[in-house]
């Protein structure tokens, strides 16, 4: 039996707000999440879009948002993207000062009907993030350094997402596992055989002739 990927189309080789607006309309349908990359200026170099766009795309399409905030201090915005609609809300472990803060983020979310992801970048390890594993549902693996589309995919990420498939199945936790970073029809097969769930795509869906039959072609 073949196996369910999830494809989260991401938004960040686009800098035009009305373009992602028009594009968020193009793959509802087709993709199963737009990903919504979110960055501020500090915590990677980019600045990107913020909680205004997040909402625009919400009432004016269909699509699931799957929010990746690169972000500092994280839970004092987390509720500017549950107003927005976000359906997913990923932070990154490395924002946070203490555990006391990731717990609030969860609780944040979670008290909102939203579901949480907790991003690693790709010198995090798998066992810092074991013990709130259960509390999330979606882990993603940062396959490329956070903050700039176009890198190329990171082979040691496989590793990473491979541990937390294990994790998963020993423990009978219930989180999806999602990748980001330079996915292609390529690579894509590596990733979902180590145990990926939900894949991320930017450049490589954006730039493509075709962008449907990419999609297709990242499903497996």
């Amino acid at each position: 039996m073949k196996k369910n990927v999830y494809i989260s189309v991401s938004t960040d080789p686009i800098k035009e707000y009305q373009t992602v607006a028009d594009y968020a309309k193009i793959m509802q349908g087709h993709a199963d999440f737009l990903h919504c990359d979110v960055m501020d200026g500090k915590f990677v170099e980019n600045k990107t879009y913020d909680a205004q766009l997040v909402n625009n795309i919400n009432q004016h399409s269909l699509i699931m948002l799957d929010v990746h905030l690169m972000c500092d201090e994280p839970l004092k915005i987390i509720d500017d993207y549950i107003l927005a609609g976000a359906n997913i809300i990923t932070l990154h472990y490395e924002a946070f000062k203490s555990k006391n803060d990731i717990m609030l983020a969860i609780k944040k979310i979670h008290d909102a009907h939203a579901l949480a992801g907790l991003s690693i970048k790709p010198e995090t390890s798998v066992n810092e993030i074991k013990i709130y594993a259960h509390d999330f549902d979606v882990i993603m693996v940062m396959s490329v350094e956070p903050g700039a589309s176009g890198q190329k995919f990171m082979p040691e990420a496989v590793e990473k997402i491979r541990q937390l498939n294990t994790l998963r199945e020993e423990n009978d936790y219930k989180y999806k596992i999602e990748v980001d970073g330079g996915i292609t029809a390529d690579n894509v097969s590596k990733v979902i055989e180590a145990g990926a769930d939900m894949i991320v795509s930017g450049s490589y869906i954006y730039k493509s002739p075709d962008k449907f039959e990419a999609i297709r072609m990242l499903r497996g």
